[in-house]
């Protein structure tokens, strides 16, 4: 039997009409809540590092829904490389991918020649992923030197009314955000 949709239809399409118009959202998701939005939209990118005081060149993660949803980044890899990444997806963990073509702005990557993305089985991750038919940035939702939001209390404690929508749902049962695997050197960064 299918796992019920965390989100319904109307919550859906707002979230689908957010992101498409430059919107920024909170949510949760494996461990810690999330802030999202369009990754090649470069305000809404903006806005997000505007919110946290997190500067450019630290680079985002993007986290999607499925492994079809990052196949743009893969195929240009060796196969090798390819397999280490899918070695860890679906899951909490976030891989270093080189962005060979380079396919992703630099606003999201950073000062990067990689960038970081996770494929999540979080259920409401999946599902706005899914409604916006894209991969989207996934930042902690906090402002630099403060914890990462635990709840959308403390979501609405940081950035009160300057998100366009904190989508309801809960964490998953992790207590650390994602590790991060480089593909390349195998190395744990966190």
């Amino acid at each position: 039997m299918a796992a019920p949709d965390p989100l319904n239809r109307q919550q859906r399409e707002l979230v689908r009409n957010i992101i498409q118009k430059g919107g920024v959202i909170a949510y949760p998701t494996e461990a810690v809540w999330g802030l999202g939005c369009d990754p090649w939209n470069s305000e809404a990118v903006r806005r997000i590092l505007e919110l946290k005081s997190r500067p450019v060149h630290k680079g985002l993660i993007l986290v999607a829904a499925s492994i079809e949803q990052v196949r743009f980044l893969l195929t240009p890899l060796p196969e090798e490389l390819q397999q280490q990444a899918l070695s860890h997806w679906p899951g909490p963990v976030t891989c270093l991918i080189p962005d060979i073509n380079r396919q992703t702005p630099d606003w999201v990557r950073g000062s990067h020649n990689s960038i970081a993305v996770r494929v999540s089985e979080h259920p409401v991750v999946k599902a706005l992923c899914d409604s916006a038919g894209m991969p989207l940035v996934s930042t902690s939702c906090n402002p630099a030197g403060q914890e990462p939001a635990r709840d959308a209390a403390q979501v609405r404690c940081y950035f009160n009314n300057q998100l366009d929508y904190i989508v309801p749902g809960e964490l998953g049962g992790n207590h650390k955000p994602s590790r991060i695997i480089d593909i390349v050197s195998g190395k744990q960064l966190r």
